[in-house]
């Protein structure tokens, strides 16, 4: 590779980095080509799945302010890069790895966080972005709910106490 294709390819991976909320470092070895397309098929449009020469994706995160990833850069490597939801995304790889076990998660970095592979397994086991938001909604529509039948109760309850005490007024005055 020449020094002016390389320095393209560290620019490219560099904007990957900071394009990106997460990145997911995979190793791939074994995998045919049909199995790596349906692995990017399969992470859908949010993100990105591309394999990478170590030393030059090492030089693109150190620039990028990446440097939890030098450790795990050996071997046949390939990157995930979310630009969208990264819980999906760690759905997706966590279910192609377990149908497909030559893909191996090897860990990664989500919003500058360094991850294991057991941390991006337990964000895989979470609600989707949307379920949670949801769920919000939901809880706080309840609580206004309850909120109003508490107001709504009070003159209620002084209405229903006034004609009690109106209906025992007329009843010792008879």
């Amino acid at each position: 590779m020449a020094k002016a294709e390389k320095a393209t390819a560290v620019a490219e991976l560099k904007s990957s980095f900071d394009g990106s909320s997460a990145a997911v470092l995979t190793e791939y070895r074994g995998l045919t080509v049909a199995q790596l397309k349906q692995l990017r098929v399969s992470l859908g449009e949010n993100a990105k799945f591309a394999v990478v020469k170590n030393t030059l994706t090492k030089i693109a995160a150190n620039e990028a302010g990446i440097s939890q990833l030098d450790d795990l850069l050996a071997g046949p490597s390939a990157i995930a890069f979310v630009n969208g939801d990264v819980v999906e995304a760690a759905k997706s790889l966590r279910d192609f790895a377990k149908a497909n076990p030559l893909l191996v998660i090897k860990g990664g970095v989500v919003d500058g966080k360094s991850m294991t592979p057991a941390e991006i397994s337990k964000l895989a086991d979470l609600e989707s972005r949307e379920v949670l938001l949801a769920k919000l909604a939901g809880a706080l529509k309840a609580k206004q709910g309850h909120a109003a039948a508490v107001f709504n109760a009070l003159p209620t309850n002084m209405a229903q106490l006034a004609e009690a005490l109106r209906a025992k007024r007329d009843e010792a005055g008879e």
